[in-house]
């Protein structure tokens, strides 16, 4: 059974090395019948062949699901404990710790398509992606060819190459307000250095960020940032100079008016406004359409520059990022995950007047010895042209819109107050009434119950972030079979909470 074996904790309980029939309990004969049907099709009452429903397809989701037990992770327990003496934490980015929802992380041995295999040789439905990057699957063959063929050209040469030039074209073809790109390692490199070319281009000081949004952990944005700092409950962060965030003013997302009275009240000083077109770092929030043209319509009048941090959105919500789907141009941008096809970059763009203050063009310095190395340049142009392929992003709409659908519909089944939504390839959900349309409301989700929803969906087989406050991603590689599996599993473990 293809189905059983790539879940193990799936698998029915009985020691096959009998040679006698062993004895089955009820649930277990239900289980290994309901397999039969789905897998061979035959029909239990006639006994004839004949193609499963969906309904029959479903029934034996269920019963498997319904079936699973409780999930072996002994190895990345011990591996996680022998890190917590080498590593802060145990890990080298905060919310892979688990903090938020209980229990050890997930030791990863190798992944592949839309699947994680940990070290303990269990199988999961991976909605994580590297957090966003591996839109066009896991180990994608194409990208992983390609990357043999430059590694053996070299990895890293701290010169000009080709490769920046192919890329950087391709970032100016698609994304609307980028005229100019200049390629970092990280998405917190994009956007502290597109804070300084805000503040050097304008000759002011104070920057609006909206409260929850996460631009990277350089100090202006450690100020009520969301994601990782709020999966830690960490209100502000130590070490963090008092004089570093004095210029960094906080209004509330989708909340026109908040940023209205900032500006009202430091006119002339403030040099931009930077964004999630699409909140990620908040769990899923989306924007409201006048919430995007007003911040455009406001700084335009306030002679104030306007950022989308794509890092999260850019080439995963469509072909030209988040501005290109709701037909907003900011005047500067910054990217990285997908643009890096799964390897460290970062990059940030913009109108042509802007970039050419960034050195050598202009006064404003910035550098990086990695900066547009080829290996991470290749992985970028194999998975903007993989995503420039007919029905690629038809299929993340196809695959996505339905998983948080059926998500919220098994949360309602079971009683649960839920509320979600989704744009191509991301989504989410809350455990709260809603809707959610700022972090203020994000916070009244139940995250004790998200803790126990994670742990649940991992024994059933479906890796998920482990936080309220992150959003999902889906791939080019998840299938419809992958999707229902997965509403199956949700809806087991939403009836258990």
């Amino acid at each position: 059974d293809p189905h059983t074996s790539a879940f193990p904790s799936l698998r029915p309980a009985c020691d096959c090395s009998v040679t006698s029939p062993p004895k089955l309990d009820s649930f277990t004969m239900a289980a290994t019948a309901a397999r039969s049907v789905f897998m061979s099709g035959t029909s239990l009452s006639t006994g004839a062949q004949a193609k499963p429903s969906r309904q029959q397809k479903r029934a034996a989701l269920r019963v498997r699901a319904a079936a699973s037990t409780t999930l072996n992770t002994t190895k990345s327990e011990q591996i996680f404990k022998a890190a917590q003496d080498i590593l802060p934490g145990g890990v080298n980015s905060p919310v892979r710790a688990f903090k938020s929802v209980g229990g050890s992380p997930i030791v990863f041995d190798h992944v592949k398509g839309p699947y994680a295999f940990d070290v303990d040789g269990n199988k999961y439905i991976d909605y994580v992606g590297t957090w966003g990057p591996a839109i066009c699957g896991h180990a994608r063959d194409e990208v992983n060819e390609a990357l043999i063929a430059q590694i053996a050209k070299g990895t890293s040469f701290g010169a000009p190459c080709e490769l920046e030039n192919i890329l950087g074209q391709m970032v100016i073809d698609r994304v609307p307000s980028v005229e100019m790109v200049r390629f970092v390692n990280s998405g917190t490199e994009a956007c502290l250095s597109v804070l300084r070319l805000m503040r050097a281009y304008t000759k002011r000081e104070k920057v609006i960020k909206f409260v929850g949004c996460y631009h990277g952990h350089a100090d202006s944005f450690l100020v009520q940032a969301g994601s990782g700092v709020a999966t830690l409950g960490l209100p502000d962060c130590p070490g963090v100079p008092q004089g570093s965030t004095a210029g960094t003013l906080c209004a509330t997302y989708n909340n026109l008016e908040s940023v209205k009275a900032l500006f009202e009240a430091n006119k002339g000083e403030i040099a931009g406004v930077i964004l999630e077109p699409v909140v990620g770092n908040s769990g899923f929030i989306a924007p409201t359409q006048e919430f995007l043209e007003g911040l455009r319509e406001m700084t335009t009048a306030e002679g104030a520059l306007l950022c989308f941090d794509e890092v999260m959105t850019g080439f995963r919500i469509a072909k030209g990022c988040a501005q290109e789907h709701f037909g907003v141009t900011p005047d500067l941008t910054t990217m990285g995950k997908v643009i890096g096809g799964g390897l460290p970059v970062g990059a940030y763009g913009g109108r042509r007047d802007i970039m050419d203050m960034v050195a050598p063009a202009g006064p404003m310095y910035q550098a990086g010895t990695l900066s547009g190395n080829p290996l991470a340049m290749t992985a970028g142009i194999k998975t903007l042209e993989i995503l420039s392929e007919p029905g690629a992003y038809e299929h993340l709409e196809k695959v996505t819109k339905p998983l948080i659908e059926g998500i919220l519909e098994a949360g309602r089944e079971a009683g649960h107050a839920v509320c979600g939504g989704s744009i191509s390839g991301m989504f989410g959900f809350f455990f709260c009434e809603g809707p959610v349309t700022c972090f203020e409301e994000a916070t009244a989700s139940d995250t004790e119950k998200f803790g126990r929803w994670h742990r649940g969906m991992l024994e059933q087989g479906v890796y998920l972030a482990p936080s309220q406050y992150e959003a999902g991603f889906t791939s080019l590689q998840h299938t419809e079979a992958d999707i229902e599996r997965t509403i199956e599993a949700a809806r087991v473990v939403m009836k258990s909470l």
